[in-house]
């Protein structure tokens, strides 16, 4: 079975201090140690796996083509320092305009990725800033680390075997 890191986007990934919504490219900006943090998670053999939240889809805020952009500039922004993401879902759904299964903490994201890729969650982990992440790893049977919003990810790495 594979094993996989599993990381929310905004706040995890992507510095989100002055905008509630990134789907701009140029708002793009990664947290500190973002790229280290994920090299050395891949060299230790796990896949990279995407878990975010856009309900300023359903909102209206922004499209799905919008969020696809980005997706794909943050993808050529950390494989140009090496680092390859294995995936990236996202719930365009937002509670306040309706009900979904799919938006953390519900933990149907990590669900399909896990097989999808037969990845065991006994051997993987949730990071992310928000409790619902947490909530969402944990339902899946993920391990978790809870985050400060926009902190430097490789404090993380002497968690995580």
């Amino acid at each position: 079975m594979k094993k996989a890191i599993f990381l929310d986007r905004d706040g995890t990934i992507n510095n989100n201090c002055d905008h509630y919504y990134i789907w701009r490219s140029e708002e793009l900006l990664l947290n500190p140690g973002v790229c280290e943090a994920l090299a050395e998670l891949q060299t230790r053999g796990y896949m990279l796996i995407v878990i975010s939240n856009q309900g300023g889809i359903s909102k209206g805020e922004f499209s799905a083509d919008d969020v696809d952009v980005l997706h794909d500039h943050l993808r050529s922004m950390l494989e140009a320092e090496g680092v390859l993401l294995d995936e990236i879902y996202y719930c365009p759904h937002h509670h306040m305009v309706e009900n979904c299964l799919c938006r953390k903490p519900q933990p149907l994201m990590i669900e399909k990725a896990l097989a999808r890729f037969g990845i065991d969650p006994a051997l993987s982990w949730m990071i992310g800033d928000a409790r619902r992440d947490v909530e969402a790893g944990e339902a899946a049977g993920l391990q978790c680390i809870l985050i400060e919003p926009n902190s430097d990810l490789r404090e993380v790495l002497g968690k995580i075997n």
